[in-house]
């Protein structure tokens, strides 16, 4: 079972269910194969400050800086998985410990996709688990910009799931602002003008979005407050390519088979 902060279809509802479902089978699968479950090796979640988190970037208007989100990690064997979320939370337990959770809130899928990082990471799985710091964040948004727009030319329409400023602001510098959609869910940013851009409620205009766009680019914390089943769904059915970018979504996006940028990552 799952939960979201917005309405969705039933069917949408049920892509939730699946897509939890196939994550927490997948941990539990590889939990047991390298005889993890029982063992006595800890999970440790902590929060990190925003300078532990992102160091010193270039600019102040990150959400991590402004306090809207908090990053988690969780240390396994050697290996380290971080994860976004507004619902914070510490834990010390085993593997068997996070499978028992309930994926029915920010805070226990926050626990859960941290630990599914770290474990995956340790084992060869994924890399780029840890957020880049200090210029990092700059970089990777030139990056990212220029790769989208690389692949899919200057007249593309990108819509940007969740503000993320120096993503936003590289787009800007290369397309015109008519062809740049972006939702968020934070109610600060919400039809607020930023880098020249209107905001659009995410619980209310994501749809419009993938309408209106021609590549939609979306933050994998998403996996963690519970809309990204939703994104997939509405990618679906408008037949968009859908990319998640960001360390959050590290073990979701090899497990299901997403599309992820994330350029500065370690």
């Amino acid at each position: 079972m799952f939960l979201i902060k917005c309405s969705i279809s039933y069917s949408d509802y049920i892509i939730g269910i699946e897509m939890y479902t196939k994550l927490q089978k997948t941990l539990s699968n590889l939990a047991e194969e390298n005889n993890l479950i029982e063992t006595d090796i800890n999970i440790i979640a902590k929060i990190l400050t925003p300078k532990e988190a992102i160091g010193e970037p270039e600019r102040p208007d990150f959400p991590l800086l402004k306090g809207k989100e908090s990053l988690i990690q969780a240390d396994f064997d050697g290996a380290s998985g971080q994860a976004f979320t507004d619902t914070p939370r510490n834990f010390r337990g085993k593997i068997k410990d996070i499978l028992d959770l309930e994926l029915t809130d920010n805070g226990n899928r926050a626990l859960f996709t941290a630990a599914l990082n770290a474990v995956m990471r340790s084992l060869g799985r994924v890399d780029r688990t840890i957020h880049c710091k200090d210029k990092g964040p700059e970089l990777c948004a030139n990056e990212m910009a220029r790769t989208i727009i690389d692949r899919y030319g200057t007249c593309i329409r990108i819509g940007i799931v969740g503000f993320q400023p120096a993503i936003i602001e590289n787009f800007c510098k290369r397309l015109p602002l008519k062809n740049i959609r972006i939702t968020d869910l934070d109610r600060d940013n919400i039809n607020k003008i930023r880098y020249g851009l209107p905001i659009w409620d995410g619980n209310k205009k994501v749809e419009r979005l993938f309408e209106n766009s021609d590549v939609v680019l979306a933050t994998s914390s998403t996996v963690v407050n519970g809309t990204m089943p939703r994104l997939i769904s509405l990618a679906e059915r408008y037949k968009r390519p859908i990319y998640f970018y960001g360390i959050t979504g590290a073990g979701p996006a090899e497990i299901l088979g997403l599309k992820r940028l994330c350029f500065r990552s370690s």
